[in-house]
């Protein structure tokens, strides 16, 4: 194993990572530093870590290439549009994606059919059938990997359990194609957020400590979140104050 892998494990151990967790990261590839296969070292390191049992998931957004004007979603080749380390996991050998037209999630491990197999049942971004809505019923984590407590997507599931003001634009329908090549057209509720910028990193201080840990992982300020304390932390706050997670811009 090479040296940057066992530093890795080491790392993730000491955040609090174990066998048989489930596990959603957020990455910065660059945040860890330059070493040659980086992507390939990572996701390695997070698969010895979480080990058979376990469950490794990772956003594979498209809300930037697939949209109005281009409403196709291939599961099978329709990129990843938020960062190289989870295009390379997308395409990595075992991993399954779930069927989302803008909010899809890539996933390897023991509970991956759970997590991916029912986000087609949706008709929104994060609904209740999502990879994000389902982490919190299996105790799992949410990682932050060098880039802040802010690109949360697992939020956007707490705020449509509340439904805040800001949180729906316009209805689009969207070609999906299968990875059997079957194709069947549905109509989605889009997320707006007109005129309104997100701060979920606002739900960091509202965390119980003993569910947040903070570290190093290589040379990335890393941040793990519980992924039932952030939403019991993350629904009483929207309950309280709709808005407390955005800013008016």
């Amino acid at each position: 194993m090479q040296e940057q892998a066992r530093q890795l494990i080491q790392d993730l151990r000491r955040l609090g990572i174990n066998e048989g967790d489930h596990l959603l990261v957020h990455a910065s590839l660059n945040a860890v530093g330059r070493f040659t296969d980086r992507a390939r070292i990572l996701v390695a390191a997070f698969m010895e870590a979480l080990g058979p049992s376990g469950t490794l998931l990772m956003p594979a957004l498209s809300y930037k290439t697939v949209t109005a004007e281009h409403p196709k979603f291939d599961v099978m080749a329709t990129p990843s549009c938020v960062g190289a380390l989870t295009e390379y996991f997308r395409t990595s050998e075992g991993v399954s994606r779930s069927i989302h037209p803008t909010h899809s999630v890539s996933a390897k491990g023991r509970l991956a059919a759970f997590f991916l197999g029912d986000h087609y049942k949706d008709h929104t971004p994060c609904g209740p059938f999502s990879p994000f809505a389902r982490l919190p019923e299996v105790q799992g984590k949410v990682m932050f990997l060098g880039c802040g407590g802010r690109p949360n997507t697992s939020m956007h599931a707490l705020e449509e359990k509340i439904l805040p003001p800001y949180l729906f634009g316009k209805k689009i329908t969207y070609q999906l194609q299968f990875e059997d090549g079957s194709r069947i057209n549905k109509t989605y509720r889009r997320h707006g957020f007109d005129g309104y910028e997100q701060r979920y990193e606002r739900l960091l201080p509202l965390m119980d400590p003993n569910a947040l840990h903070q570290g190093m992982v290589l040379e990335a300020d890393t941040l793990v979140l519980d992924a039932r304390e952030m939403w019991e932390k993350g629904i009483r706050q929207l309950q309280a104050d709709p808005l407390y997670f955005v800013d008016k811009v």
